[in-house]
Parts: structure tokens; sequence; C-alpha cells
């Protein structure tokens, strides 16, 4: 009898993958998983970008104002934006649940 693969040991996991819906990756909300967010305090804001250079979920867009800002959709709340930021104008900040 096998176990479920919900039981599987990182071991036991057969290499490979199986592709059912190719090209489905933006259909993915991977800002869910995140447990902080960045917020931008646009007066210490110098326009430098290294936010949007340094994620490595692409997940900075300019907006009308010159700022970028983050898109919440797909942040992962890693962080590198706020420890790459040469003025310190991003915090993490708790992500609170939805209510």
């Amino acid at each position: 009898m096998t176990k479920p693969e919900s039981e599987w040991t990182w071991k036991e996991i057969p290499v490979g993958n199986v592709i059912l819906e190719p090209g489905n990756a933006s259909a993915y909300r991977t800002g869910d998983w995140k447990s902080f967010k960045p917020v931008l305090n646009k007066e210490l804001c110098i326009h430098c970008g290294l936010c949007y250079i340094f994620c490595p979920d692409m997940a900075y867009n300019l907006n009308a104002e010159g700022y970028f800002i983050a898109d919440l959709y797909y942040c992962k709340g890693c962080g590198i934006c706020s420890k790459e930021c040469p003025t310190k104008a991003i915090s993490m900040v708790v992500e609170e649940e939805e209510k």
C-alpha cells in the first residue's frame, strides 16, 4: 500500500513536473504568500528605482507621480526592496489579514 502524496518526504517526490496548463502563472496571486508588505515613505524617496531593479518578482510599477509602488498582488514580502533602498524610504510592515 502506498501512502498519499501529502505524506511523502522530499526524498520520495518524483523528479520532474507535469505542467497541466502552460502559461497560467499570471493567474496565481503570489502576493497572498506574504507576511510583511513594503510601505513607501514618499518624503524619503529619491526616485532611484533600486526597489524596481532588485525586486525578484518584478512587483514594482511606476505610478503617475514618478514613484515605484509595489503591486501587492504579486509582492511576496521578501524585503529586498527595503534592504536595497539607499534612503530607507521603504519599510516592511506586518500584512494584516483581510476582514
